[in-house]
């Protein structure tokens, strides 16, 4: 029977997972539903370093590959979960992940009993669920961890690798300019420049081809943000009806509430997106350590990291929106004492 490092809230080992990766044949790789870069990048990478060991390899996402990452190689790699009878696997690697029920019901229902769970991660609200566990909240983002990983155990890493952890560590870190970068993260930086990245060219496939209706997206969200407790706390919130009108697509949101973080005096952010008539997806991000929004998030179910966190409530928009704008309240209230 195989240990459980979960029941003892302790890491596993590097060599641990290299043994696994090396001696097991079928592989499935996933992430969190809505993924992000890291998600993403990291998934892709992963795939991709199994693939040059001659692994059996699949990868699913519930909601799939966000368009703006379709650049990436073996972009192709990555679908969504197959409908009907369940598929067996030696190792479902799980990755960029807090919480297992994250990577989507369909995900986990399509996956036969019998394999190991393999959890590779970064938040701070993480619950350890898996057979092997390794979890590093001081690093910026899940790439940075699948980077150390790959080069410490020997693995495969090329171009088309380090393309997809480039793009998990720089989206996760806002460009490697929020506070939990580190000169470890430039350091790898470099070596996945050395590896073939070519910096100006996948920046811009990132950061410099944004769809239209995002531009106006953004101007809806403006035309109803809003400024309170003293204009510390800025949000804003998005309908059904107007994401329906405008024809957004869910990865047209990510990062928009970046807008709002950036002004001056605003301590906290807030975002929220009505998914249906009774329930919400909130975004929250802080400026200071000491307004931690995954405690925030965390009394509505959610969790992420001490600056970006984020949770799923039910309830109509109007009344989750209030009752989150509380909840602020009370610790800006602390903060500020």
């Amino acid at each position: 029977m195989i240990a459980s490092f979960s029941e003892l809230n302790m890491n596993c080992t590097f060599a641990q997972i290299e043994a696994l990766l090396r001696d097991r044949k079928k592989f499935l790789v996933v992430s969190h539903f809505r993924p992000d870069g890291d998600a993403v990048g990291c998934s892709l990478a992963m795939a991709i370093c199994l693939k040059r060991l001659g692994k059996n390899v699949t990868v699913w996402n519930e909601d799939g590959l966000p368009e703006r990452f379709v650049f990436l190689p073996g972009a192709g790699l990555l679908t969504r979960p197959p409908e009907g009878a369940q598929q067996a696997f030696d190792v479902v690697l799980v990755l960029d992940t807090a919480v297992r029920e994250r990577v989507g019901p369909k995900t986990l229902g399509a996956v036969a009993s019998g394999a190991v769970w393999v959890n590779i991660d970064h938040h701070v609200s993480n619950d350890r669920k898996g057979d092997f566990v390794y979890v590093d909240t001081s690093a910026p983002a899940a790439g940075q961890i699948l980077f150390e990983l790959i080069t410490q155990c020997s693995l495969p890493i090329d171009r088309d690798i380090a393309e997809s952890i480039y793009c998990a560590i720089s989206t996760d870190t806002g460009s490697f300019q929020y506070p939990s970068t580190t000169a470890r993260t430039y350091e790898i930086a470099a070596a996945l420049v050395r590896h073939g990245v070519e910096v100006g060219t996948i920046n811009q496939r990132l950061y410099e081809n944004t769809p239209r209706r995002r531009l106006e997206l953004k101007r809806a969200l403006f035309d109803v943000m809003r400024f309170d407790f003293g204009d510390r706390v800025a949000s804003f919130a998005l309908s059904l009806d107007v994401a329906g009108r405008l024809g957004v697509i869910p990865d047209d949101t990510e990062g928009l509430i970046d807008s709002l973080r950036c002004v001056e005096g605003v301590l906290v952010a807030a975002f929220f997106e009505e998914m249906s008539a009774e329930l919400v997806r909130i975004s929250l991000r802080s400026k200071d350590a000491r307004l931690d929004v995954c405690k925030i998030c965390g009394e509505f179910g959610g969790g992420g990291h001490v600056l970006a966190a984020g949770a799923r409530v039910s309830g109509s928009l109007e009344a989750v929106q209030e009752s989150v704008l509380a909840a602020i309240a009370r610790h800006l209230e602390v903060f500020t004492r």
